[in-house]
């Protein structure tokens, strides 16, 4: 897999560097999305895991930073240490009693949300999946029941709707 770490050194600016250097140094990097506006949900995500790991990238919405981060590098130690969380069932773990689901995220979201990865990866020959997170209640956005108030937190990302979840 090609990436940019392979371009000369020459071709980036500061912001390129620094995201490169990260990557070197971490094996991966931790990208954080505001919205000025207020608009939509802030998110986080990963990029690395793919290129160092073999297993996709993971985005995440409406966590604090220090949250994401934390729960990205949880990932990064789990996935280096050979164990890859499964896609498609509820995982375990990941917010202390709360389960949580990763999901694949569809390839017509990754522009508006995977800028980075893009970038880094030289377009969108890359997985990424969407860590789902439960409400209060532990139901999910596709479950009866799911607590409407946390509705617009997660948009959907995957494709044709939440179809994909577990059963």
């Amino acid at each position: 897999m090609r990436t940019a770490l392979q371009f000369p050194a020459d071709t980036f600016d500061k912001a390129e560097h620094d995201f490169l250097s990260v990557v070197r140094d971490h094996g991966w990097f931790h990208t954080r999305v505001f919205d000025e506006k207020g608009e939509s949900p802030d998110f986080s995500y990963s990029t690395g895991f793919t290129v160092n790991h073999g297993y996709p990238e993971i985005i995440l919405f409406s966590l604090s930073k220090d949250v994401s981060h934390s729960i990205l590098w949880d990932f990064w130690r789990e996935i280096e240490a050979g164990h890859r969380p499964p896609v498609g069932s509820k995982v375990g773990g990941i917010f202390g009693n709360a389960d949580a689901v990763l999901l694949p995220v569809a390839k017509s979201a990754y522009h508006e949300h995977l800028g980075w990865n893009r970038w880094f990866y030289g377009g969108d020959d890359f997985d990424c999946l969407q860590l789902i997170w439960p409400d209060r209640g532990g139901k999910f956005p596709w479950e009866e029941g799911f607590d409407s108030k946390f509705a617009d937190s997660q948009p959907d990302l995957t494709e044709g709707g939440w179809k994909l979840h577990p059963a």
